[in-house]
């Protein structure tokens, strides 16, 4: 726990200015807080040895020393709250950007066994527990060992004995807070981690809310939210059950030292004559005693909470960034497009590989096309190419530079791709096409749009190029989608472009539509093809089959058929489909 609160006293040192003053703030506030009681004991003596005229005037300056104080206590309590608020808060927003900036660089295998729920909520949730920890543990853990100093003091010179016995109960109280942060922190953790899971089941069954009612599964997706929900449920009950235990048990042990200063006083009293008033300012600070000690035991269920979190966020944080520039990484500039697979193999961690002793070079301004069964490594390829994973063997190069020699930023830069599973985000058709180019101009967006095709579809829409496509593009049909993905990959000029199944999704219509816009910018773009359907890559300048990770034939279209291959099958047995469906 100290190693990662002081990991977090490094994020938090940027605000160290807000916290000084707050701070200073708490502690001035703790000296209002010891010096009062001790005022109104003086009034109490005054009052006990009989009121005179000099002791009337002692009272009403003591009475107006009193109000000072109380307002003293408001500015000061203002102060450590808010500043200590402001800190903390800007301290979540600050960690919450920079876990999702994190996030944003990681590598694609890192992704692969997470949940989008259980990231967002450690984004969004984990982040908000160090509030609690910076805004109201901290402060309030000064503030009470401060006070609980000062009042040690103050109690020992009114009478040490008393004092000591006012100390007893102090080691039981600590000892079970001990036992309950060892008891309580492992469910708070648990607790953080359903709630995650609850986050990545809710947001898993809101995107596919179609399958779930087309198939009629609403009351079987409704028991398995229940399940994760009552899951995070149960393990919030199990710290809070715990917590049920330990606070009371910290007020039991508090009041027994509050009946043994009330005894022994009395004891003290009667045999050494212990004064009223002393009894009084004793009584006064008692509770200023046992308050900070009790809420310092409180504050222990809080801790346990934001580091549970805390370490949450932590992981991202620390986690790895297994893809980046090594020192002295060059720019790319100048990119013609030429493409080089040198021996190139790779595969997921220690398992089977995907690709084997892969060797291609793709020339400036040419269309390659990969085809080959699903999941023999198309896409992991056209991946590499973007540098999303690295290489177990062998080198990539761009016009000769190697993508472990240039920087990450400059190398996508020159790269556009287009997905099967088109992305789009939520805004407009234009907002759409311009966002790998924030700064392009409406007449360069539709231009980019006419080369893709799509002009006509969008100006034929109500709202045209202000058209909300809504989450993920589901205002427009999987043909439009695509053919905006293209019209967002032409505005951004960049030398290579990766079509990863374009035409997979779409009618025939579309497929021409796609295809004519995919001959818009032959010759101009060096083009990655992946497909399925043969018709799109007949022009392609190389043909590499892929099989089992490795290539097992390459040439032209024409070449291909000839060779009598597995090409040639793929392409007979399309050619017969067609026909048919014809």
């Amino acid at each position: 726990m100290i190693k990662t609160l002081w990991r977090l006293s490094r994020e938090a040192i940027r605000y160290r200015t807000l916290y000084i003053v707050a701070i200073l703030s708490t502690l001035a506030l703790t000296a209002v807080n010891l010096t009062a009681p001790k005022a109104l004991s003086a009034m109490t003596g005054y009052v006990e040895n009989g009121v005179d005229e000099a002791g009337l005037h002692a009272i009403g300056l003591l009475t107006a020393a009193l109000v000072g104080l109380y307002l003293l206590r408001v500015l000061f309590r203002f102060l450590s709250n808010y500043l200590a608020h402001k800190a903390a808060w800007y301290l979540v927003g600050d960690l919450r950007t920079k876990t999702y900036d994190k996030l944003e660089h990681m590598h694609l295998g890192y992704f692969h066994d997470k949940q989008t729920g259980d990231l967002m909520s450690r984004v969004v949730n984990d982040t908000r527990d160090f509030e609690l920890l910076y805004a109201h543990m901290i402060p309030e853990s000064i503030t009470n060992l401060v006070t609980f100093s000062g009042v040690l003091i103050v109690l020992l010179t009114i009478n040490w004995k008393l004092a000591l016995i006012t100390c007893a109960p102090i080691p039981l109280i600590f000892a079970s807070g001990v036992i309950f942060s060892r008891k309580v922190r492992p469910y708070f953790r648990i607790s953080q981690k359903k709630m995650g899971e609850l986050n990545g089941k809710l947001q898993d069954n809101l995107s596919g809310i179609h399958e779930i009612q087309s198939f009629g599964r609403e009351e079987y997706e409704t028991g398995r939210v229940n399940e994760r929900n009552f899951e995070h449920v149960r393990a919030m009950l199990q710290a809070l059950k715990i917590s049920a235990v330990f606070h009371p048990s910290v007020e039991f042990i508090s009041s027994l030292g509050t009946i043994l200063v009330v005894g022994f006083g009395g004891y003290l009293a009667y045999r050494e004559g212990l004064r009223v008033a002393d009894i009084v300012a004793f009584l006064l600070y008692l509770s200023l005693f046992y308050g900070p000690v009790t809420s310092l035991a409180n504050l222990l269920e809080s801790l346990q909470q934001s580091m549970a979190g805390a370490e949450r966020v932590l992981d991202i944080l620390d986690a790895p960034t297994e893809i980046q520039d090594k020192p002295g990484a060059e720019t790319l500039r100048d990119v013609q497009g030429e493409i080089v697979f040198d021996h190139v193999s790779f595969s997921y961690g220690e398992g089977v590989p995907v690709l084997q002793d892969v060797s291609f070079r793709c020339e400036p301004g040419k269309m390659l096309a990969l085809v080959g069964p699903t999941g023999v490594g198309k896409t992991t390829l056209t991946q590499l190419i973007s540098r999303f994973y690295e290489p177990t063997a062998g080198r990539i190069l761009i016009d000769g530079h190697d993508l472990n020699d240039v920087t990450i930023e400059s190398l996508r830069r020159n790269i556009s791709p287009v997905l099967q599973d088109t992305f789009l985000f939520n805004g407009t058709i234009a907002e759409n096409i311009g966002y790998a180019m924030p700064d392009a101009s409406m007449d360069e967006i539709e231009a980019a749009a006419k080369a893709a095709n799509i002009h006509d579809d969008i100006m034929a829409m109500p709202e045209a190029y202000q058209t909300q496509v809504g989450e993920r593009g589901l205002r427009l049909s999987g043909g439009q989608k695509q053919r905006v993905a293209i019209a967002r990959a032409i505005l951004r000029r960049s030398p290579i472009i990766i079509l990863d199944e374009a035409t997979a999704s779409v009618d025939v219509e579309t497929e021409r539509q796609i295809q004519k816009a995919i001959a818009g910018i032959a010759g101009r773009r060096t083009i990655v093809a992946i497909a399925h359907r043969l018709s799109t890559i007949r022009n392609a300048d190389q043909i590499l089959v892929i099989e089992e990770g490795r290539i097992t034939e390459r040439g032209t279209h024409a070449e291909l058929v000839a060779l009598g291959g597995s090409y040639a099958r793929m392409n007979k047995i399309q050619d017969s489909s067609e026909s048919g469906i014809a």
